[in-house]
């Protein structure tokens, strides 16, 4: 009988050595290098033959995949066709997969426990009446998955099959017998083959389960959502690898303390990156947003100081966003700087900014900044607003009611000018802003504008400060 093999894999992003090693040479991380044994009897082919089997008993399409791998293709022979894609009735849930969900790909959802990863899933099947699903539970028991479906307003269908399994030759067995058309696993951790002597939720497991599941969505053309856990760090559990097996990796992100959600991707085969989707969380499950910019700003900010107005672009969706900030004099020697939802490098060169061409002396002050609603802004045109806030709160001086603004402030202290410029006043405004400050450069395309706004061109920091406080 042949011995198991012992290999390590870096648990960050999946290097395989022969031996330990204390520091990463792919991903320079120390210690993160795990043992884990591989079985003689190739753990690999039996995963493959089980999907095979599963995807060709699931439809003929398998056959003429593979027929097509088997030999190469001149890129002329390959068509150019977007493939059909499963509208979800979910236009947040759409977006952010790029217009639907793709036959045959592999999606992985992740997100702290208790945001609503399950909820989401349940709620959008539910709305697939026409579509058979496979629903495979290895964490809840059919009993909770009946009560939480009981909360979610829905018909009574008969396309929603229950599989409360673990197994993933079980899994196979039964994807065999029902012939869905979109596969859902909650949780990809918790699944095991017995071909690999480990624990579930182990890295050997994961790789595994998940390479078998891509084989058999690739072979037979049916979509399989996974879900997937999160560490304490933030990122998926697991090994990286597993990214990089998946199409696409989306993020449910929010807080469990407040009602909103933001569902972002990651990774997208199929799709832009830097789609945004965002629910509120209700009794009766998530609810879409369609106008971010009402739910992101607070009405109730008249008078008060360290408030400002940007507005900012996520894929190709405009929304206005309240910047808050807050400065006061260091309690101790050293002064903190603190940003929630923004960058903190980014941060501290606005700050350095603001001292080196405006004049503002903030070295001995504490700063704090918050993006409001629980968003993370990563659009360079927030720069201007966050300089706006913190010297309104620098000064204690409020910024009147009906202004907002979009610029990229550089290292010179110049106002430079921002993509979509025409996209950003539209939705402001829509919302009814009367005073809008934008780069100079950007200001050309409205010289014949009929939008009911007043625009105010700026080419560096001071004259913004200028027209904000006079």
């Amino acid at each position: 009988m042949a011995k198991d093999k012992i290999a390590y894999v870096c648990s960050n992003c999946g290097q395989e050595s022969a031996k330990w090693i204390g520091k990463c040479p792919s991903c320079h991380q120390w210690n993160t290098f795990k043992e884990i044994r591989i079985a003689a009897d190739t753990a690999t082919a039996k995963a493959h033959q089980a999907a095979a089997t599963a995807s060709a008993k699931a439809g003929d399409v398998g056959h003429t995949l593979r027929g097509e791998r088997n030999r190469p293709l001149l890129l002329r022979e390959i068509s150019a066709k977007d493939e059909p894609r499963i509208d979800l009735n979910d236009q947040e849930f759409n977006r952010v997969l790029g217009g639907g969900l793709v036959p045959g790909s592999i999606v992985l959802l992740g997100g702290e426990p208790g945001i609503g990863k399950s909820t989401l899933t349940l709620q959008t099947i539910l709305r697939l009446p026409t579509l058979q699903i496979l629903y495979v539970s290895g964490e809840e028991s059919a009993h909770q998955l009946k009560m939480r479906a009981n909360r979610l307003p829905h018909d009574e269908l008969d396309n929603v099959h229950i599989l409360c399994e673990t197994d993933l030759a079980i899994i196979f067995t039964h994807i065999k017998e029902v012939k869905p058309d979109i596969v859902v696993i909650d949780s990809i951790q918790t699944i095991s083959t017995d071909d690999v002597e480990t624990s579930p939720g182990s890295i050997t497991q994961v790789r595994e389960c998940a390479s078998a599941l891509l084989r058999f969505a690739k072979t037979s053309g049916i979509p399989v959502i996974l879900i997937g856990h999160i560490t304490k760090e933030g990122t998926l559990a697991g090994p990286k690898i597993l990214e990089h097996i998946v199409d696409t990796v989306i993020q449910f992100e929010g807080d469990q303390h407040h009602m909103y959600r933001i569902l972002r991707s990651i990774k997208n085969r199929f799709g832009s990156t830097s789609e945004l989707g965002i629910y509120e969380m209700q009794q009766t499950g998530l609810r879409q947003v369609s106008n971010p910019s009402e739910l992101l700003l607070n009405q109730d900010h008249d008078g008060l100081s360290g408030i400002a107005i940007t507005s900012a672009i996520e894929g190709v969706r405009p929304f206005l966003v309240e910047t808050q900030a807050l400065v006061s004099s260091a309690a101790y020697g050293t002064p903190q700087r603190s940003a929630t939802g923004f960058d903190q490098r980014r941060l501290n060169m606005l700050l350095a900014v603001l001292e080196k061409r405006v004049g503002f002396k903030l070295m001995q002050k504490d700063v704090f900044l918050n993006i409001a609603g629980g968003l993370r802004v990563t659009d360079l045109a927030t720069d201007l607003s966050v300089i706006a806030a913190v010297l309104s709160s620098n000064v204690d001086t409020p910024i009147e009611s009906g202004w907002c603004m979009a610029g990229e402030v550089g290292l010179s202290g110049e106002v430079r000018p921002v993509s979509r410029i025409e996209q950003r006043v539209a939705e402001a405004a829509k919302l009814g802003f009367s005073d809008m400050i934008i780069p100079r450069y950007n200001y050309s395309a409205f010289k014949n504008s009929t939008l009911d706004i007043r625009l105010h061109p700026v080419r560096k920091v001071e004259e913004a400060l200028r027209t904000l406080f006079g």
